[in-house]
């Protein structure tokens, strides 16, 4: 599919070439038909000419001729258009044009069917460069990833192949200089390495063994081995890519209400020209007025009121590593009333850390974070990982479990050598028929503020382990945003234990905490929130929060870059963790619907006093054609406002290479012709 979008992209700029080119050598004809009216020019053609008219004037055959031809080479591809489409038996806009055209070229004005058909081309090549700009965009994104790869063999020497056979498992090199061809993990070496194209972060990002890498992304400093992990489509660049296409195919309802009255928009202005030049005494001013009227009814600022805001806040928004996967959903931002955030990995940092190990009494402590390192390992909870973490700094060798088994929102269940063991609530564990008689001791009962892990072998306690996450430095300015847009219920959901949950509330200042939730629990949450009438934006990780995710008028995956799950169950997703984006979404949002109203109501107005001074004689039919250029290059202008709109997030730093951004998101609109 994406090779058949560029060629299409590439006929389509083909096309557009060949236009120009016959527009400039016919305005050039139609501008020579008005210099050889000249007196200087007719004097030097004609003074030893008998040439003349009955007064006695020099008549110029030759101006008419060269308007003539002019007038065919610029009318001739508005007019064949018109007719290839109604012989479809589809209805445009663009009929009124050609029957402009064709009207003038009868009545033998060639200068004024010229004039015309030059402004309504060049009207059009706007439309049609903006379009085929934002086409072009995609394919930016194929160049962001090398054709060419560094692959190291078994044996250690370096071989040069196409970065389109790389294959998961391959150890690729990445020198200073290079894009990463592929999604990976660091394997040898260190680097810093500039993430923008794909997370929108301003700064470059240390990366070191065991670090993920993105296809796309640039090596600035040191060189690294790479275990490729994803190639190809597969990678977080292809993923979007495909998601920039499948979306460009996709339309808000203002653009298809555009589409909707097309078919009697077209019929309503012909027979109300008709009605003008029926009623005119003299009806040769009567059918310039018509050709006017048809001329500044071709709506092209209605047709790009919408396109081209849309085109332009996609832009914006994927500088800022927000990937809005349909213009539906930017739309929608805007009703959002009720916000549903998850704790770890939203609210807070997601980097939990063991503080507090809890051992039963005759348990060594190393032997309990031993046991729970060996159940989790095979766990991504960020829970999990951190418990692994502290073991492996602390040098604990644990063996892999012969069977895993990952409960969601409750613990994980695993078999090590002879063993079962289980990491987990209290609740559950007693629920799987564990020993849990040690919580009657006080001295091992939960801490407050503290999430706690008990841990059983063969259905005895062990002990527990402790863990705290950090709240985001931004989330509560990010909230406190929010609450100003108008969003005053700003729930948090969580799986973990109350106490832990309410601190965090409290930093954040969320107006509802719901503590202890499943993940079936975070789906009726949500789905009560949108019977109560709220428009819900959901935000998590995109892991375990997915059927939330689902459930939500409007859904945002945090952290998305490298993650499957998140960039499938979420509307739209964050290639970074800054939720200084949420509000920054909303007022993109709001402010993109008050530019297309801004075009809209400016499209309306044209085309309504344009008529009425056409009516009025005081617009020509050159005129009306000027004009209606100048409209269409209004909006296209108003609309690229937003593209700088929210530049507070982007990074001064000259040296910071974000650029390549912008031109990822205006593939997923492209204006309709009109």
């Amino acid at each position: 599919m994406p090779h058949d979008h560029f060629k299409n992209v590439q006929a389509e700029t083909s096309r557009a070439r060949r236009l120009l080119i016959a527009t400039l050598f016919g305005g050039m004809l139609v501008i020579s038909s008005f210099i050889v009216e000249t007196d200087f020019v007719e004097g030097l053609l004609f003074q030893n000419s008998t040439i003349r008219d009955s007064t006695g004037a020099l008549q110029n055959p030759y101006s008419s001729l060269i308007a003539f031809v002019g007038a065919l080479l610029l009318g001739f591809p508005l007019m064949w258009h018109a007719v290839t489409h109604l012989l479809a038996g589809e209805m445009h806009m663009d009929e009124l044009v050609a029957l402009a055209i064709g009207a003038a070229i009868a009545l033998g004005e060639y200068q004024e069917a010229g004039v015309i058909a030059f402004f309504m081309i060049i009207s059009n090549l706007i439309e049609t460069r903006t379009a085929l700009g934002a086409r072009q965009a995609i394919e930016s994104l194929l160049k962001l990833t090398p054709q060419k790869a560094n692959r190291i063999g078994p044996d250690g020497a370096e071989t040069e192949v196409s970065a389109k056979d790389l294959r998961p498992g391959d150890v690729i090199r990445v020198r200073p200089g290079d894009n990463v061809p592929a999604d990976g993990i660091v394997v040898t070496g260190q680097s810093t390495v500039n993430q923008a194209t794909i997370t929108g972060e301003s700064l470059p990002v240390d990366k070191s063994v065991d670090d993920e890498v993105f296809s796309g992304t640039s090596n600035l400093t040191g060189a690294m081995d790479v275990r490729v992990t994803k190639a190809g489509a597969d990678t977080t660049l292809g993923r979007v890519q495909n998601l920039i296409i499948e979306a460009e195919r996709t339309k808000i309802p203002l653009m298809r209400l555009i589409d909707r009255y097309a078919g009697w928009y077209t019929p309503t202005i012909c027979m109300l020209a008709a009605v003008v030049w029926f009623f005119s005494e003299d009806k040769t001013d009567g059918i310039h007025k018509a050709i006017t009227m048809l001329i500044i009814a071709c709506p092209c600022a209605l047709i790009l009121a919408t396109p081209t805001a849309m085109v332009a806040a996609l832009s914006c928004a994927a500088r800022l590593g927000v990937l809005i996967k349909n213009v539906i959903h930017l739309e929608a931002a805007r009703n959002v009333t009720a916000v549903v955030l998850d704790k770890t990995g939203t609210l807070t940092t997601g980097e939990l850390s063991v503080t507090q190990l809890k051992p039963a009494r005759g348990v060594d402590g190393a032997d309990l974070l031993g046991a729970a390192a060996a159940a989790e390992q095979m766990s991504r909870h960020p829970v999990a990982q951190a418990v692994v973490s502290v073991a492996r700094q602390a040098r604990l060798v644990f063996d892999k479990p012969s069977h895993f088994e990952e409960v969601a929102g409750r613990g994980v269940v695993a078999r090590v050598g002879e063993d079962d063991i289980m990491v987990g609530r209290s609740a559950w564990l007693a629920e799987r028929g564990a020993d849990m008689s040690i919580l009657k001791d006080p001295e091992y009962a939960e801490s407050e503020g503290v999430s706690m892990l008990y841990v059983t072998r063969n259905h005895q306690c062990l002990g527990w382990v402790g863990l705290e996450d950090r709240t985001r430095p931004e989330a509560r300015e990010a909230i406190d945003q929010l609450r100003t847009l108008g969003v005053r219920n700003l729930a948090m959901v969580t799986g973990d234990k109350a106490s832990v949950a309410r601190r965090v509330a409290a930093e954040m200042g969320c107006s509802e905490v719901h503590a202890e939730v499943l993940p079936a629990q975070k789906l009726r949450l949500v789905e009560d929130m949108k019977r109560r009438g709220h428009r819900v934006l959901v935000v998590g990780d995109g892991v375990n929060d997915a059927p939330a995710l689902a459930a939500g008028d409007l859904s945002v995956a945090m952290g998305a870059a490298g993650s499957d799950v998140a960039i499938n169950s979420a509307s739209i997703a964050l290639m970074n963790n800054d939720l200084s984006r949420l509000p920054f979404l909303l007022r993109l949002s709001r402010s993109t619907t008050r530019v297309i109203w801004q075009n809209l109501i400016f499209g309306v107005l044209f085309v309504i006093v344009g008529q009425a001074l056409t009516i009025a004689g005081i617009i020509t039919a050159i005129a009306g054609a000027m004009l209606h250029t100048v409209s269409t290059a209004i909006v296209i202008f108003n609309s690229a406002r937003l593209v700088r709109f929210g530049e507070e997030h982007i990074s001064e730093d000259p040296n910071v290479a974000w650029e390549i951004v912008p031109r990822i998101a205006p593939a997923v609109v492209s204006p309709a012709p009109a």
